[in-house]
């Protein structure tokens, strides 16, 4: 026979008792916590719910039912922590139209059949199916149906009745202020007046957590009784009775409507409560929301509220908010506010027949003014969707939910599509050479724009088509054909180069079609061989540079060898850039350069010997190389943060004893230390180690920039406005360049080239930067005139 031992029992540490199995539960492990975050949420819900059907034109006993079944049946068999379901203000107007359609009692059924559909989607797993919707219909679509809202739940404040219609709402809003009812008008101010002020009215911290809808409503509602105010008032009990009805079944030729009505309820209700589940998922740091149980639990609360008599119920982020600040951990703070709704309404119905209905309309336009969010607007204008935002909130106002939210999901995939199919082209003549460049997805929608500027090249002329596309569909290939066949027979030539895939060489030989690539090459090609998938730690140094050899031969050899064939002859730079040896510094990718665009002088500290006494001629002779031979437009000497060379002169290197090892970087050193001397020495002694070696390296550049003044040739082409010299940063810190400002003697940052900022300062090193320099879209600059003539044209689709 067995025993237990002694302490086997409630409190042994080896074995949990009774208590803290219960504890362990999801539903029981946070119970102070949740209770009290029930009574906060249930005295939101109450006065919000009413207020819902009242705009519905619902029942009343419709909303108190939704929140309690939605707060019971969601919570319980939902997928999220702290999400509170109940009536929602943004599917007001769907239903005021069901309801207006085909009565309350179809409605019902509506809601039932919603339900039933949003759990089916639930159980087959396509729940994260319904976030493919564009967050700008989605903000668009709540701030229409606020507008919707406020529009009619203000005639109902001036003591009216609410208009069919946004647009009706706005024509009769003259006629609704003439004749307005004053004791509405006085109830539906100061309940404005409490839900303005009570959040910033000084006192108890506990006495400012009290809801503001729930101080305006019974505010509001002790004023009118206490004044004895002639105002329409809550009529709970008769929808009790006459109202209170359950799903009955449409007549035949309605079916189709309802049909639609069924899918617009499940689809609202479902991406609202998706939505508001994610949100919610930012207030605490518990478990994340299963989308799939989610929204199974929210079909089952639509059902049974549908059932039962009440209104659709979806979750609501103002509840859900409420519920997480209150101290809520787990569903059972959602279920016990339901639970508190059904006790309230038991015990406390007669006392809701006292608010007035102005008090609650008065709620509703407040709620719906603060669904319409100007910082979605910023936020959206920063992604170019604001369009998509704007259109959908007036398309819901002016025509209805249904057609506002097809419209904007309509122009939400046009957008998307011209961004896909975002096609730039560029022309410039050579020498008699006309090269055209084309980047982008070139589709269908881009061949007239392409077609237009290919048919303006002069007739006879060789024309260079570099395709640096992600895409080529065949209207696109037989334009580009048909012009080359057109081009040649009237004497000219073409030479297509195609920069990353060959699409044009594939549909020629009829080759089968491959899906969209990617237009960057391969991924973090500018990155470190550490940092790159596949790296192999274990290779030895020439190994890796064997392997990167490979990677550029079968990655990249092919598509430069058109390129690299016509730079074979002749170098025409656009600089001379003068730069540290420091590995970190990359020229090529800090300028967005390629081959043939810099001559480039690479030594420890970007050092730059004077003309005169100077006993290493290696970066002299480059210097005249360039300026006399390749005549340069520009030299550019770049400095760095964390440069070694200027901490070595920080240190004294160079005035160590000629007899130490690095004798030979002793000497160079000593090239720098007239910067040394340049640079402020309260700079190098009060700032921090960083600091102080950016300094001097910023100091360093200016001094290199008039060692290259002692350079004859030098001066006398900067003399007659043939070449001019520019000082760089690279911060490695950040990755950002800046360029030096002769003017203020400060290197200034150089504005993102996708913002279409300036770069402040003097001429750099791809053309005149500051007044006359605007940086484009692409990066370039506008206005830069090299070696090779003008700056292309560009056009953009």
């Amino acid at each position: 026979m067995r025993h237990d031992a002694p302490g086997a029992h409630a409190g042994h540490p080896g074995h949990p008792g009774l208590a803290a199995r219960l504890r362990s539960l999801p539903l029981l492990s946070n119970p102070v916590g949740d209770v009290s975050a029930s009574l906060v949420v249930f005295l939101v819900a109450v006065p919000l719910s009413l207020g819902i059907a009242a705009a519905s034109g619902a029942p009343l006993m419709a909303g108190i039912i939704a929140a309690a079944v939605g707060g019971i049946v969601a919570g319980l068999l939902g997928g999220s922590r702290i999400q509170v379901t109940g009536p929602s203000a943004a599917q007001t107007v769907i239903i005021a139209d069901l309801v207006m359609r085909y009565g309350w009692e179809v409605m019902c059924l509506i809601t039932l059949l919603a339900g039933l559909l949003q759990a089916l989607l639930g159980a087959v797993r396509i729940a994260r199916a319904a976030l493919a919707v564009s967050p700008a219909v989605i903000h668009g679509m709540l701030a229409g149906v606020g507008v919707t809202i406020a529009l009619a739940q203000l005639h109902v404040v001036l003591g009216g009745d609410p208009p069919s219609s946004a647009v009706a709402a706005i024509r009769e809003l003259p006629s609704a202020l003439a004749g307005a009812h004053l004791p509405a008008v006085a109830v539906g101010a100061l309940t404005i007046a409490l839900l303005l002020l009570w959040p910033r009215l000084p006192g108890p911290r506990a006495l400012r957590a009290v809801p503001a809808a729930l101080v305006a409503v019974a505010a509001a509602t002790a004023a009118a009784v206490a004044t004895g105010l002639d105002v329409e008032r809550v009529s709970l009990l008769a929808s009790m009775g006459e109202g209170w009805t359950g799903p009955v079944l449409p007549d035949r030729a309605d079916v189709h409507g309802v049909a639609i009505g069924v899918v617009t309820v499940s689809l609202v209700a479902s991406v609202e409560s998706l939505l508001s589940g994610l949100a919610a998922d930012r207030l605490h740091d518990g478990p994340r929301i299963r989308l799939d149980r989610e929204l199974v639990g929210q079909g089952a609360a639509n059902a049974a509220s549908g059932a039962l008599g009440g209104l659709p119920v979806s979750g609501a982020i103002v509840r859900s908010t409420a519920n997480a600040r209150a101290g809520a951990r787990t569903p059972a703070a959602a279920a016990l506010h339901g639970v508190w709704v059904v006790v309230f309404v038991l015990l406390f119905a007669p006392a809701v027949e006292l608010i007035p209905m102005a008090a609650l309309a008065a709620l509703l336009v407040m709620i719906g003014a603060q669904m319409v969010h100007p910082r979605h607007v910023a936020d959206l204008r920063r992604h170019h969707e604001a369009s998509v935002y704007l259109v959908t909130l007036a398309a819901v106002v002016l025509l209805g939910l249904l057609e506002g939210v097809l419209i904007g999901f309509a122009l939400a995939l046009a957008v998307s599509l011209r961004r896909l199919t975002r096609l730039t082209v560029l022309t410039e003549e050579r020498d008699g050479r006309w090269h055209v460049v084309v980047q982008g997805s070139l589709t269908f929608l881009g061949v007239p724009r392409v077609a237009r500027m290919l048919r303006t090249l002069p007739t006879g002329c060789h024309v260079d088509l570099d395709l640096h596309v992600d895409f080529m569909d065949h209207a696109a290939f037989e334009s580009i054909h048909a012009w080359r066949v057109d081009h040649e027979r009237t004497g000219g030539s073409v030479d297509i180069d195609e920069v990353h895939e060959n699409w044009y060489e594939r549909s020629s030989m009829q080759a089968p079609p491959v899906g969209k690539t990617a237009p960057g090459g391969l991924a973090r090609w500018w990155a470190p061989w550490g940092m790159r998938d596949g790296y192999d730690s274990s290779a030895p140094p020439t190994g890796l540079l064997v392997a990167g050899a490979q990677e550029y031969h079968s990655s990249t050899a092919g598509r430069m060898r058109a390129m690299m064939g016509r730079l074979a002859h002749r170098q025409r730079p656009t600089a001379l850039f003068i730069t540290c040896a420091d590995s970190r510094v990359v020229p090529n990718l800090i300028t967005a350069s390629g081959p043939g665009d810099l001559f480039t002088v690479r030594n420890i500290g970007n050092l730059v010997p004077p003309h005169d006494g100077a006993d290493d001629a290696s970066v002299g002779a480059a210097v005249e190389y360039a300026v006399e031979v390749l005549e340069v437009p520009s030299i550019v000497v770049c400095g760095h943060s964390h440069c070694g060379a200027m901490k070595a002169l920080m240190d004294g290197v160079h005035e160590a004893p000629a007899a130490v090892r690095a004798d030979r970087l002793r000497r160079w050193l000593g090239h720098g230390r007239a910067s040394l001397e340049r640079t402020p020495r309260e700079a190098l002694e009060a700032a921090p180690g960083a600091e102080a070696l950016r300094a001097l390296a910023q100091a360093n550049v200016e001094q290199q920039l008039e060692h290259l003044l002692s350079y004859p040739a030098v001066r006398r082409r900067s003399e007659q406005g043939l070449l001019e010299l520019t000082g760089m940063f690279y911060d490695l810190d950040t990755a950002q360049v800046r360029v030096l400002d002769p003017r203020q003697g400060v290197f200034v940052p150089i504005a993102d080239g996708s913002a279409g900022g300036r770069i402040p300062g003097p001429r750099g090193p791809l053309g005149p930067v500051g007044e006359a320099g605007a940086v484009d879209g692409a990066g370039a600059v506008d206005g830069a005139q090299g070696p090779q003539g003008p700056p292309p044209e560009r056009e953009h689709a």
